[in-house]
């Protein structure tokens, strides 16, 4: 006989904005009876439920894959993004993770950069400009090249996985005292700078990605190391070393000033 999961009542301290220019509040919304196994998400859908039936505006948040992959999802719980549990987005934290009767404090992802949209919903385009100011690299279209057609060495494709896994959720954005976007920039140069074929364009790529990130309203590394300890993909601030060696090096042998 299949067992039950264990059924919790707890009260959710949210934050509710109507839009971009309304100051916002908290609201005081009872969720009962919600099922242990419930991810995070679906105990939103459940309260929604609740809202709609009364007549009253569900909270708006952002979602899509609720897999953990697409970056969509993400809140403030607690005072922590994407909630208490490490190396995980907010699709994937579950309601066991939470205790019977507890008030959950949930809030959007705050940063000058991120503009509020609605309630939990934040706008985080900047981080499509700051990839559209230069992280990519240029190839000549055609067929596909043989994989082995430049040989990179294991250590290396590792490390430029490692920083490729960055979902742009916006976590360390919001957890860094400066709302810094740097550990996500240096993830997507690391990812390049460290192939061979992201070398030709490496000190544009640095230079122009860095001007985006400045001109969106981002502020400095402070070293606080919060974005990557709220990183739901680990990434690690070595990444950002790496950003400002080849910013430094962009900046003092490129032609491009």
């Amino acid at each position: 006989m299949k067992k039950l999961a264990p059924k919790i009542n707890v009260t959710l301290k949210v934050w509710r904005q109507k839009n971009p220019d309304d100051p916002g509040h908290f609201e005081m919304i009872p969720a009962s009876n919600i099922s242990t196994h419930m991810s995070f998400l679906e105990l939103l859908d459940t309260v929604n439920e609740q809202l709609t039936q009364e007549g009253k505006d569900p909270i708006a948040f952002d979602n899509d894959c609720r897999e953990g992959i697409c970056g969509m999802c993400g809140a403030v719980i607690n005072g922590r993004a994407h909630g208490p549990e490490k190396a995980t987005t907010l699709c994937q934290l579950h309601m066991r993770k939470f205790g019977d009767g507890e008030t959950i404090a949930i809030e959007p992802f705050r940063a000058r950069a991120f503009k509020i949209i609605k309630d939990l919903a934040v706008d985080r385009s900047p981080f499509d400009q700051i990839i559209q100011a230069g992280g990519y690299i240029s190839v000549n279209t055609g067929g596909a090249p043989d994989a082995n057609a430049i040989p990179i060495p294991q250590d290396v494709a590792e490390k430029s996985m490692d920083a490729a896994a960055c979902i742009g959720c916006g976590a360390c954005v919001a957890a860094c005292p400066s709302a810094s976007a740097m550990l996500f920039v240096s993830g997507k140069i690391s990812q390049l700078a460290l192939l061979p074929q992201g070398k030709p364009e490496a000190a544009k790529r640095a230079l122009s990605m860095v001007r985006a990130m400045d001109a969106c309203g981002f502020g400095n590394c402070s070293n606080h190391r919060e974005c990557e300890a709220s990183c739901p993909k680990e990434l690690s601030i070595v990444n950002i070393a790496r950003l400002n060696r080849e910013f430094f090096k962009a900046s003092f042998f490129s032609a491009e000033k």
